[in-house]
């Protein structure tokens, strides 16, 4: 899913909590589609809302999110955005292949489009262009080389033909590029635990502990860059879509120093796809 912007100072943490838990693409055994809504809240406070639509079909997938700033939030700034990844699907493989940011807030506005192939960042596009700073790690040729966008990285694959909510799930380095920042995400395995959205998912997911560590596109002196480089108990809880051996982020946490930023899933429905009509399952039905 794609942020919702508040302010520059908030991003940083927010935007990790709601869309930045990404892991390397991988096979995908079968297609299905997620149709989810999300709550984002900092110290129990709901601060927006969102949805995030996935679908994964035979040889295309797309992962289509919105959200918007709510409650208090609102008297202070004022956002919302949409966000759009479309890929691939070759032998199984997750391969991305264009990915898009529209944010719209009170005092500002952005539009990024990033197209990738084969891992390579081929075209780049934000407007309004960002100024210049001599402090900001530069983001170089080979910073955009064997790299996956956020929204892409966001669907979890867990090998073979064993349990699909397992440590498994958690092992894995991910390297990011959102079009600005390119860094390194490790998931480790914490623990397993049962969920029950409000409508849809209710059983078990695998509790990953998150570590950020910033490559380039940042600036080192930047306080919301320390603390997520610093945490150390930031976790991601990854839930399986229907008919495949895909996760995603059913609720994501980063303790901050106001409280606990969450985003957590309210409607979770996962189907599996209708096998596609071929001439040779026509003719033994």
């Amino acid at each position: 899913m794609q942020p919702i912007r508040l302010t520059r100072s908030a991003f940083g943490v927010i935007a990790l909590v709601l869309f930045a838990f990404a892991c390397s693409p991988a096979p995908a055994k079968a297609q299905g589609k997620l149709d989810a809504t999300y709550t984002a809240s900092l110290a129990g406070i709901p601060l927006g809302r969102g949805a995030w639509v996935i679908d994964i079909g035979d040889d295309r997938f797309s992962a289509i999110s919105s959200g918007i700033t709510t409650g208090l939030l609102n008297v202070f700034a004022s956002g919302q955005g949409t966000g759009i990844a479309r890929g691939y699907v070759s032998n199984g493989t997750l391969i991305p292949a264009t990915y898009g940011v529209q944010i719209k807030a009170s005092k500002w506005s952005e539009d990024l489009k990033m197209t990738l192939l084969g891992g390579v960042v081929k075209d780049l596009s934000i407007e309004p262009k960002p100024p210049a700073d001599a402090d900001r790690i530069p983001v170089t040729e080979a910073h955009r080389k064997g790299v996956i966008d956020p929204m892409t990285g966001s669907l979890v694959r867990v090998a073979g033909n064993g349990a699909l909510v397992s440590p498994e799930a958690c092992t894995r380095t991910a390297s990011i590029f959102d079009g600005r920042l390119r860094y390194d995400l490790r998931l480790a395995f914490k623990r397993i635990e049962n969920v029950k959205a409000d409508k849809g998912y209710a059983g078990p997911v695998a509790v990953c502990a998150v570590y950020f560590t910033p490559v380039a596109g940042y600036i080192p002196s930047r306080v919301a860059i320390k603390h997520l480089a610093a945490q150390r108990d930031m976790e991601t809880w990854l839930a399986p879509i229907a008919g495949t051996r895909v996760l995603v982020p059913f609720r994501v946490t980063i303790p901050t120093p106001l409280g606990t930023a969450a985003l957590q899933a309210n409607q979770f429905v996962s189907t599996a796809a209708a096998p596609r009509l071929t001439p040779a399952n026509v003719k033994s039905q």
